[in-house]
């Protein structure tokens, strides 16, 4: 599959989703755009793993719960290994642990490695439980033969592995392995790679085994300055090893805080009655998904700057399926990161507030005719709100 030059990781997801809708190379749950796909002959790819060395020799194995690795989480039971596998969205703690019943048929098997099955064979895995895993199975939207991977772009992966590592459970000699269609495989700018995502190590697919070589650095851990206020308030578990990783005496600021630090220390801020907001602008509701998220961290300001808005534009036609870190994660993509980010939900438009009519402008030109799902952002400079 030919990707073009100057391409970013979400260019790479819609490519691969669309390619996969089109060559109908997917079973249920369809369409598989935003999710990580359940390609036809998965079944066939999760035949590789026992024959790998690294699965031989593991006992305790962590696998996602998507629908493309229930072969794989069957595999791992009936090879009678310890199965770990994360709690949705990380909303409970950070993985169970699967324990068939006495006995356990391979039919039983089968229905443990479900989702179901996980909510009814397993027990939570506490941060003091000392779990060692020794091989790790993720899901990908695409993944290169040097071992670069990209995800449907929630972090959950990357955020499991480093939470991993803060916990002591994964080190860098842990085996990553990720499972596939052979069109999955495609060719991924290094460039795009962050320092907080995880490579792969083996890639499956239903015709090759492919070992990656890949010298790339793991994760050493949880970056904290990319975790927002909202995701450590979702997540229970991370609250922990944040207070765990403070107490040891490490940086945990998180992503957006230092902007505050500056904003306070600012001797020149204006007083919020200076900032105008235009009259059919929605506003934040207390404890609302855009509540939650209307600060986002902007780098590069002096701790001397004014981080008052001069203007806004205005972002609508979001697809109903659209998630506010899917409209966060173009916007930094594409260097159009705004001051502040207020949005009322799917189909309803999103307001952008920038420090100047510059940086508006450069977004508009950045955003204008970008695909969200299956539609195309229009976008629109609303009104300067003050002068420079």
């Amino acid at each position: 599959m030919e990707l073009r030059a100057g391409v970013t990781k979400q260019d790479i997801r819609e490519k691969i989703w669309d390619y996969m809708e089109s060559q109908n190379l997917a079973d249920f749950p369809r369409p598989v755009h935003h999710r990580i796909p359940n390609f036809k002959g998965a079944s066939w790819a999760v035949e590789q793993p026992p024959h790998l060395r690294e699965f031989k020799v593991a006992r305790t194995i962590k696998v996602n719960p998507d629908a493309p690795q229930k072969n794989t989480r069957f595999c791992i039971l009936d090879s009678h290994k310890t199965l770990l596998v994360p709690t949705p969205r990380l909303r409970t703690g950070l993985f169970n642990k699967i324990i068939p019943p006495p006995g356990a048929t391979k039919d039983i098997l089968r229905k443990c490695a479900t989702s179901q099955g996980v909510r009814n064979y397993s027990v939570p895995v506490g941060l003091d439980s000392r779990v060692l895993v020794d091989l790790v199975v993720v899901g990908s939207v695409a993944v290169s033969e040097q071992g670069w991977r990209i995800g449907k772009g929630e972090g959950y992966a990357d955020l499991e592995y480093a939470m991993m590592v803060s916990m002591g459970a994964v080190c860098e000699e842990t085996p990553v392995v990720t499972v596939v269609h052979d069109g999955q495989v495609v060719d991924i700018p290094e460039a795009l790679l962050e320092d907080h995502d995880l490579t792969v190590d083996y890639v499956l697919t239903p015709t090759r085994v492919i070992m990656t070589g890949c010298r790339r650095p793991k994760p050493k851990g949880i970056t904290w300055c990319k975790i927002s206020p909202e995701m450590l308030e979702r997540i229970p578990v991370l609250r922990s090893l944040r207070h765990r990783e403070q107490q040891a005496g490490k940086d945990v600021t998180l992503h957006g805080e230092q902007q505050h630090l500056w904003e306070a220390g600012s001797k020149h801020t204006a007083p919020p009655s200076a900032v105008q907001r235009p009259q059919d602008a929605p506003q934040p509701v207390e404890g609302s998904v855009p509540a939650a998220c209307s600060s986002l961290h902007r780098e590069g300001l002096p701790p001397n700057a004014a981080a008052l808005p001069a203007a806004t534009i205005h972002v609508s036609n979001l697809p109903a399926g659209a998630r506010v870190s899917e409209l966060k994660r173009a916007l930094r993509e594409r260097g159009a990161t705004p001051l502040h980010l207020t949005w009322q939900g799917p189909r309803r438009p999103a307001l952008l507030a920038f420090r100047d009519l510059a940086a508006a402008e450069q977004a508009i030109t950045c955003l204008q005719g970008l695909r969200l799902g299956a539609s195309t952002l229009q976008v629109e400079l609303v009104r300067q709100l003050r002068d420079k």
